[in-house]
């Protein structure tokens, strides 16, 4: 035991520093750690030798459950609604389409055997939105493009868990089975996220209600509300998965004593998880077994990406006003990722032969997917002109956490550019009533706002200020700090004129 507490640090600690020096070229940080559960498992290292399926696979289903909280928790309102139909429609159907294109080609046209062509179609069918941030979060994409993919990659994950839960259950239970789970299916899909919205609302009032002198104990109950979201549900026969995801959502977008604390919990919690997992993943994986079905890992790659994502782009979209450029970076942005290694388990978990096979099929067409589509996302992203180099990630922020019920929070605020413009000063700002600005980060460095400090181009400006006041306080920093820049434009235009003037 000693000795695999020792391997497990040396592992994680491991996929840290790589992750940290692998961050320049944007690689993610879940292929660092599939690589390393790669080198220290049975075909590379020979440190840990792990083989056990059944445990991949719930310790991987209790990881997706923080995962897909989480991914609800951060969704904001504002922007589902604002690409609420194309984001939910290709998480959704548009899920069911990339499967049913990739089912058609694979069996239909490549003759594979039908269980194994509709396992693996639904297994693969969703993407991934670490994936996909992780690396573009240097660019800095039209708004309605990246909420559009961002929505789809956190919320298509329960689609994908439904279908392949449907289709172990047809294959299990043989064709005179297909009606009841075409009706477990409608149930699973119908009931969850009902009973999900019911018991987060619960959660709330729960929160709201209590006053514990420690905070670690609103951090214990989080812990208890997912896991119980999640476990009651399943004993209804209902996709746990996509309860605590709607559960998350209705959170994330509610107010209640130390939100601030749940959201840093969780998502430690969800990065901690994916890590692991897809370390575990690593270990499970026998690169040695490769050799039989590297070209079968091609071509489900291939078929996946070239055909059936970009059917769905193309059918998911119409008539919704997204340029050709818009449609074709959604096709190559669809990365596959945690979920479909996670469900790769699943088949083998139920005692199927095929188990397996599809295991390594799915794995390596992931590692496909980030290896290749993963590298060149953000090259095509400026070929396409979509994108821009973002602003630097501020070293400093604050949080507010709260142990009492509060009306007040904070809300950050970026200047735009140009680095370095003069802007107006604190003093003649007129923010609303108890409003106060508490820090402003400045590139490598933390200014101490005063009456007399002046904003500067590319400021983060972070106003603690009543919750209904947080529209107004970033209207006036950013019309104010706008019409500071005037003056100074027309300077530089008058400038070249005054010099271009005859002199008496």
């Amino acid at each position: 035991m000693a000795l695999l507490c020792v391997i497990g640090a040396l592992l994680l600690i491991a996929i840290v520093l790589a992750a940290v020096w692998l961050d320049r070229w944007s690689v993610p940080v879940i292929l660092v750690a599939l690589g390393a559960g790669i080198l220290f498992g049975s075909d590379v290292l020979n440190l840990w030798h792990f083989d056990n399926m059944g445990l991949v696979n719930h310790a991987a289903n209790l990881a997706l459950v923080f995962i897909l909280f989480h991914g609800g928790f951060g969704t904001l309102r504002s922007d589902l609604r604002a690409v609420a139909l194309p984001a939910i429609g290709l998480a959704t159907w548009g899920v069911v389409l990339t499967a049913l294109a990739t089912f058609a080609v694979l069996y239909g046209v490549l003759r594979w055997d039908v269980q194994r062509a509709l396992l693996l179609a639904a297994i693969i069918s969703s993407t991934d939105a670490a994936a996909i941030f992780s690396i573009l979060r240097r660019q800095s994409l039209p708004q309605r493009l990246a909420s559009t993919i961002e929505i789809e990659s956190a919320a298509n994950d329960p689609t994908a868990i439904l279908l392949t839960v449907a289709a172990i259950e047809a294959i299990t239970v043989g064709h005179a089975g297909w009606f009841s789970t075409a009706a477990l299916f409608a149930w699973k899909f119908t009931a969850a996220p009902l009973v999900g919205w019911f018991l987060a609302r619960g959660a709330i009032w729960l929160f709201r209600r209590l006053e514990p002198q420690d905070r670690g104990h609103y951090y214990v109950l989080s812990l208890g509300v997912v896991l119980g979201i999640y476990g009651l549900v399943e004993v209804m026969q209902a996709s746990g998965m996509l309860a605590v995801f709607v559960a998350g959502h209705v959170m994330g977008n509610r107010s209640f004593v130390h939100k601030q604390g749940v959201a840093n919990f969780t998502s430690a919690l969800s990065t901690v998880s994916n890590i692991c997992m897809f370390a575990l993943l690593g270990l499970q994986v026998f690169p040695r077994r490769w050799g039989a079905l590297w070209l079968d890992g091609l071509v489900l790659f291939l078929v996946i990406t070239v055909l059936a994502r970009p059917v769905a782009v193309l059918v998911g979209t119409l008539g919704m006003g997204f340029p050709w450029r818009h449609r074709l970076f959604m096709a190559w942005a669809g990365l596959r990722g945690a979920v479909p290694i996670v469900l790769g388990t699943y088949p083998a978990a139920a005692g199927l032969a095929v188990g397996e096979e599809i295991f390594n099929l799915v794995f390596f067409g992931v590692l496909l997917s980030i290896g290749l589509q993963g590298s060149t996302l953000g090259v095509l992203a400026r070929w396409l002109k979509l994108a821009t180099p973002s602003r630097p990630k501020p070293l400093f922020n604050v949080e507010l956490v709260t142990m009492a019920e509060s009306d007040f929070d904070l809300v950050v605020v970026d200047l735009p550019g140009p680095a370095g413009a003069q802007g107006p000063s604190l003093a003649d700002l007129r923010l609303p009533a108890g409003a106060v600005i508490v820090l402003i980060t400045r590139g490598r460095d933390l200014v101490v706002p005063k009456g007399s400090t002046r904003l500067q181009g590319f400021d983060q400006v972070t106003t603690l200020a009543h919750a209904q006041d947080h529209d107004a306080v970033r209207g006036i920093l950013l019309e104010r700090f706008a019409a500071a820049l005037l003056p100074a434009a027309a300077n530089e235009v008058a400038a070249p004129d005054a010099a271009a003037s005859p002199t008496a």
